[in-house]
């Protein structure tokens, strides 16, 4: 296993540096040697390296959404406020209704099938988005209207609201027994368990830095953070609670109560992010089956753009009544459209659940990975200079 750590962080790193070269995003390069190396090509990576791939991207998430956390303050989002709320709704709730009902008329999927694929696909992606955004507010674009915090605060709530619609439609078709009113009803609890869970345990964490007689440095202090955050986000995961957003909360507490320790860690994680990225991005394209995808074919290309046409409208329409200008709007559209992390953790649920037309839900999934992943980290780092204003 540690060979084929150390080989896709050599390959990683010379890749994307060799795409940054051509004023492309690096993970462009760590996803190409991820598909390359993985299993589905050459077959470099050993099983034991796979067998724990996930925990592995888990990891790496939850290093970016700390750094995010860290990186949001309290008048950013009120500033953001309402529109938050939308965007981390109404786009993910029309992509999956669109993709639902083409993939009904187009592919004659039963009403099951057809929405697992929809809230399949309906997840924006927070390993592409989350870094994307980081970049552009350390080098100030879109700071003035707070756009990047925007996208930040809306995609990790995205995702809830993707993977329990995934969940009612999954067990509707395997149990058909399931309550919509129901799964509904656990989208709120589950935010707002998350923001909780991430409150106690930042919470928790400021008591230990302040206790009589425990005095850890800033290594050590950080050190206890990624411990207790990767505990929160097992824990948070197994009770079904939003615990990608818990995190980031987490650092937002740290940073409101404690800034100079926050600043220490964000950078201190900066540099942890070197290392996570690269496992991150290749881990990911690992996942990616390139036979599979293209099983999919022309239908399974035409059903993914018609949910991303869902998702800009949805998009459109959340960004309705703010101030922002019709450039700003449109790169709002962009960096929600690429897929990843969701689609590479649940897209091989229903083949493993038995429905029938699994194997067509994991093919476009995974192929929406591989259009829009590129796609959509291509389209952030070209398109935000020329449609976001720089702050100084």
């Amino acid at each position: 296993m540690l060979e084929g750590i150390a080989l896709l962080l050599l390959f990683g790193y010379i890749a994307a540096k060799l795409v940054g070269l051509l004023r492309l995003p690096g993970l462009l390069g760590m996803l190409i040697v991820g598909v390359l190396f993985g299993p589905y090509v050459f077959g470099w990576l050993d099983g034991e390296l796979l067998a724990v791939s996930q925990d592995w991207r888990a990891f790496a998430l939850i290093v970016i959404l700390i750094r995010a956390g860290l990186g949001l303050k309290r008048d950013q989002l009120k500033q953001v406020g309402g529109v938050a709320v939308r965007i981390s709704s109404i786009p993910c709730l029309l992509e999956g209704l669109t993709v639902t009902i083409a993939a009904y008329f187009i592919l004659g999927f039963n009403f099951a099938e057809a929405g697992m694929l929809g809230f399949v696909l309906a997840a924006v992606s927070p390993a592409v988005v989350v870094p994307s955004m980081l970049d552009l507010k350390e080098d100030g674009y879109g700071d003035d209207k707070q756009i990047p915090t925007l996208l930040l605060a809306g995609t990790s709530i995205d995702d809830v609201f993707a993977i329990t619609l995934f969940t009612f439609f999954l067990g509707l078709g395997t149990a058909g027994d399931t309550n919509i009113v129901l799964e509904l009803a656990k989208i709120p609890l589950s935010i707002g368990g998350g923001v909780l869970g991430g409150l106690l345990v930042a919470l928790l964490l400021l008591g230990l830095f302040k206790w009589r007689g425990f005095a850890p440095k800033y290594t050590e202090q950080l050190l206890l953070v990624l411990a207790l955050a990767i505990l929160y986000f097992e824990f948070g995961e197994w009770i079904g609670v939003a615990s990608l957003l818990g995190v980031m909360t987490l650092g937002f507490i740290l940073l409101e109560r404690q800034p100079t320790i926050a600043n220490h860690f964000s950078e201190k994680l900066a540099g942890v992010w070197v290392f996570a990225q690269i496992i991150l991005f290749t881990l990911v394209g690992a996942e990616v089956n390139i036979g599979v995808a293209l099983e999919a074919g022309l239908l399974g290309i035409v059903i993914i753009i018609c949910g991303l046409l869902g998702r800009s409208l949805g998009v459109w329409l959340a960004t309705i009544g703010t101030n922002f200008n019709t450039k700003e709007r449109l790169f709002c559209m962009i960096a929600y459209l690429p897929k990843a992390t969701v689609q590479a953790a649940i897209g091989s649920l229903p083949l493993a659940a038995g429905v029938e037309t699994g194997g067509v839900i994991l093919a476009i999934a995974v192929l929406s990975i591989i259009i829009t992943a590129p796609i959509g980290a291509i389209g952030i780092k070209l398109s935000a200079p020329r449609l976001l204003n720089k702050g100084e």
